[in-house]
């Protein structure tokens, strides 16, 4: 099994940052990749970026691209969401989700956490 816990989250003001984290423990290999989602209320989930934790290739949704930036750092088992510039939209509860390889299901999830990003 693998365990995912986020945090970071918080209360910003327009244009300013904030940087989620994600710790991984368990069962999770160096060929697992660690996804980034948010889901705002009364919308559908979308992907925000991914990174894999071995090569530490990304990828990012084309909405948030120019703005945020997932990185890890191996030896914390930790995965980064860097959000700068942040928006009113932005705000949504932000999850990590693991996942084996490219195309295997999402099995594992964090309990989320909640980016308010004010006026």
């Amino acid at each position: 099994q693998v365990q995912l816990v986020e945090s970071g989250g918080g209360l910003v003001q327009a244009g300013g940052s904030l940087r989620l984290s994600c710790a991984v423990s368990g069962r999770a290999f160096s060929s697992y990749y660690i996804n980034w989602f948010r889901q705002a209320p009364g919308k559908e989930r979308e992907f925000v970026g991914a990174i894999s934790l071995g090569g530490g290739n990304t990828y990012s949704a084309d909405s948030v691209k120019s703005r945020f930036t997932t990185s890890r750092d191996n030896t914390k088992n930790l995965v980064y969401l860097q959000m700068n510039s942040l928006k009113p939209e932005d705000t949504a509860v932000y999850y990590c989700a693991a996942q084996s390889s490219i195309g295997a299901p999402f099995d594992y999830w964090g309990q989320g956490t909640q980016v308010t990003v004010s006026s």
